[in-house]
């Protein structure tokens, strides 16, 4: 039994059906209906998300020839590439926050990202709902492999937030090689020494003394956490950290790209092999337990790609931190075969706060009635039961940079580039503001932006600090 705190556990007690509120509207969940494999188990579920991984560094984009993932691209072949997949930051640690609570995360103050080490006192917080939280409840087993990023400190920690096991590291980055050093990451965000944990032992997290590539033992955490649990329901959330720098790779990742030039561009290209290929080893894990008809998959990157470590965000203008569509926009792919139609690509806008809505609707459990929720479940959609939008709007806000998008319009208010109506139908580099000549859709948009905002909450750390006037756990409902 998951333990919950405070507002948590009267949330859980709260909770009435698969009702989801979007927005702020009440929106009935549309029934499954169950095959004669739903019929007799609830599906698996497995999340994997990217770390700053650019929309053009996955190769069924179409975006750049000298990627090579074939393993990530089947999740599209078998199931649906959205090609307008949102996440709700362009960094990471939020919208983390976001995809584990199915909220947008500036509700409850997670803004931007925490602090350094050792600034413990920080995470999401502990009145939020987690979506491990509610399949445990449901009788899934429950576990996570990779970057957590969401608090260091006690009661924050992933095995004391619903997950049966954990392997990986708290903070924001890690080297791939030197895994027990502190501040393996190599700058004051850098990573802490990676340790392994079970809800059971009295939260009690021991270092592992392992060697090897970090991108490889997550890939073989995930595979054995599969094996034993192959007969249950289960929930993997895998978090890799890959291809975050530091820029580390095994030789003979780098060896298959020799002709590339650029260093940096080099080892980006030879992480994401070796991200290829994890994916591909824990895909061959669920085809071989014959579980693929009751597996949900969603891959997803966290934020877009970082200039620094050389990834792409073509078509689009910007990189991580901007809100410009490079940042935010990313490779959103998800497969369920013989429950969602293969091969289809989607347009219409989504994000990753849909997984929570999607996650819990699909395994049958409730979803929290007490607040407001953000995501909305996507396989109505993607199964034809449900037709038109997903959303109505997308919001963003991270510090002073503002944005919405509604239709192919998207409005985005920022302090590098200023105020910006965009028709991305028509420009999708963001350059030619519409904001003069189409003053009623730029007030549109605008009213919108403003009613969202006063649903939020001010960030809880202000310029890496800890905001000890954050908002209450009642106001952060």
């Amino acid at each position: 039994m998951t333990n919950f705190s405070g507002a948590g556990l009267a949330a859980l007690a709260g909770f009435a059906g698969l009702g989801i509120l979007s927005g702020g509207t009440l929106r009935a969940a549309t029934p499954i209906v169950p095959s004669a494999t739903t019929a007799s188990r609830r599906p698996n579920i497995i999340v994997i998300v990217a770390d700053d991984l650019g929309y053009a560094d996955v190769g069924i984009q179409g975006q750049s020839k000298d990627v090579k993932t074939p393993n990530i691209d089947t999740i599209a072949r078998n199931g649906v590439r959205f090609t307008s997949g949102y996440v709700s930051c362009p960094v990471c640690s939020p919208t983390r926050a976001g995809l584990l609570t199915g909220r947008y995360q500036q509700r409850f103050g997670h803004e931007l990202n925490p602090p350094p080490p050792p600034a413990t006192g920080f995470g999401l917080p502990l009145d939020q709902i987690l979506l491990p939280q509610i399949l445990k409840q449901a009788g899934y087993a429950t576990a996570m492999f990779g970057k957590w990023h969401l608090g260091m400190g006690e009661g924050y920690r992933p095995w004391e937030r619903g997950f049966d096991e954990y392997f990986g590291f708290l903070h924001g980055q890690h080297a791939y090689f030197d895994l027990t050093a502190k501040g393996g990451g190599g700058g004051p965000n850098g990573g802490d020494a990676i340790i392994k944990a079970r809800a059971e032992r009295n939260s009690r997290a021991e270092p592992v003394p392992s060697e090897g590539y970090l991108t490889r033992l997550f890939a073989r955490e995930a595979v054995g956490f599969i094996g034993r649990h192959q007969a249950e329901p289960f929930f993997l959330y895998l978090p890799f950290n890959a291809v975050h720098v530091p820029l580390e790779a095994p030789k003979e990742y780098l060896d298959e790209y020799e002709g590339v030039e650029e260093t940096k561009r080099k080892t980006m290209l030879a992480m994401l092999s070796a991200l290829d290929e994890a994916v591909g080893q824990i895909l061959a894990e669920v085809r071989a337990h014959g579980l693929e008809d009751d597996t949900l998959i969603f891959f997803i990157s966290d934020n877009g790609g970082y200039a620094p470590n050389s990834s792409r965000n073509d078509p689009f203008r910007g990189f991580k931190t901007d809100l410009l569509e490079g940042g935010i926009r990313e490779p959103f792919f998800v497969q369920w075969k013989n429950h969602i139609p293969p091969g289809q690509v989607v347009d219409s806008p989504v994000i990753q706060l849909d997984i929570f809505a999607t996650a819990v609707a699909a395994a049958h459990a409730p979803a929290p009635a007490d607040r407001v929720m953000d995501g909305v479940n996507l396989l109505p959609f993607l199964t034809g039961a449900q037709k038109g939008a997903v959303h109505e709007y997308l919001f963003w806000r991270f510090g002073a940079q503002k944005a919405v998008r509604h239709d192919n319009y998207k409005l985005s208010l920022t302090p590098k580039h200023g105020t910006l109506l965009i028709d991305l139908a028509t420009d999708i580099q963001e350059l030619q503001d519409l904001s003069k000549s189409r003053p009623e859709i730029f007030a549109e948009l605008k009213s919108a932006l403003d009613n969202w905002e006063k649903q939020l909450v001010p960030p809880t750390t202000v310029r890496g600090r800890n905001n000890a006037k954050g908002a209450s756990p009642a106001k952060r409902k």
